[in-house]
């Protein structure tokens, strides 16, 4: 990965959440009505974009306040889509609990107005726009460069680019050690699906990533119930970074946790490089004594899709 200079933020990560007050459960939240009118002219392709953008924030939402109230109720949940039940054991308050209204409100009046227009249901047919804008087409190799510690050797880990759906990436991984299959990102970037002890953030990334953002979330080792590492993460730098001929606009992002294991505890640190448009991985760095948790996995190229026989 060539160098280049990103603008960046000088600026301390304040990182620390905090829970007060009485709580209100959020089936007592009356929706803040919007109007189906303001979405009458809209096509159902953009009024479905849009419903996934709200379920998408709600889903964000809850899981913070779920992560601050300690419930654990989707600590274990993957995947994009929160359906309004589902936040019935929820908690929230102040901001919060007016956001998920307004979010309620608006869902409602889309899906209104996909009704009045005869909107067929969603389905996995991907939005033009968000495949014109992904960096990648089918059948390319994204080839990273892998390896537990700096001074050791490094390894090829390979995506293969094998369908790109409406919420989903759908990739074939190969990997040292015979952890081959299915890799799965939500349209952000977070892992949805991945062989067995594969390191998975399946609720870490956010949408619009901006200098200054904060996030949290887990990483985790697929198919492993006792590796854990909480962490936290700020965006530091953005800007255009190259990888051979191929263009990426991407968001650093500096992390920082713990990894748990029975009672134990140990540090995390590191930082991960993301395209924003896309959630496309470019670079993790990771850096702990768990060795579940010490890797650094660098893009190198993207090869072409290989041809198709006759």
């Amino acid at each position: 990965m060539h160098t280049v200079t990103l603008r960046t933020w000088a600026c301390g990560l304040a990182l620390t959440l905090g829970l007060s007050g009485c709580a209100t459960r959020s089936a007592n939240i009356a929706p803040v009505a919007a109007d189906p009118a303001a979405f009458a002219l809209w096509s159902c392709d953009r009024i479905d974009e849009e419903l996934d953008k709200v379920q998408q924030r709600a889903a964000d939402v809850a899981y913070s306040v779920d992560e601050r109230a300690g419930n654990n109720i989707l600590a274990l949940s993957v995947g994009v889509t929160l359906f309004w039940p589902a936040l019935l054991a929820m908690r929230p308050e102040g901001p919060e609990a007016s956001e998920l209204a307004r979010l309620r409100g608006r869902d409602g009046a889309l899906r209104t107005a996909s009704a009045r227009q005869g909107c067929p249901q969603p389905g996995l047919a991907v939005q033009q726009e968000r495949l014109a804008g992904f960096p990648l087409v089918q059948g390319e190799r994204m080839v990273f460069e892998e390896r537990p510690s700096p001074r050791q050797a490094a390894q090829e880990w390979v995506l293969e680019l094998v369908q790109l759906r409406r919420n989903e990436t759908e990739f074939r991984l190969t990997a040292p050690g015979g952890r081959d299959g299915t890799w799965q990102q939500d349209a952000y970037g977070n892992v949805v699906d991945a062989p067995a002890g594969s390191l998975v953030w399946p609720r870490l990334l956010r949408g619009g990533l901006e200098l200054g953002q904060v996030m949290a979330g887990d990483l985790l080792v697929s198919g492993d119930a006792q590796e854990r590492a909480r962490l936290r993460g700020q965006v530091v730098a953005v800007g255009p970074q190259q990888v051979g001929s191929r263009r990426f606009d991407v968001a650093v992002i500096e992390l920082f946790g713990d990894a748990t294991r029975g009672r134990s505890y140990t540090s995390v640190s590191g930082a991960m490089v993301v395209d924003r448009a896309s959630g496309l991985l470019l670079r993790l760095d990771l850096r702990s004594s768990n060795p579940a948790f010490s890797l650094q996995r660098r893009l190198v190229r993207v090869e072409a899709a290989a041809p198709r026989r006759p």
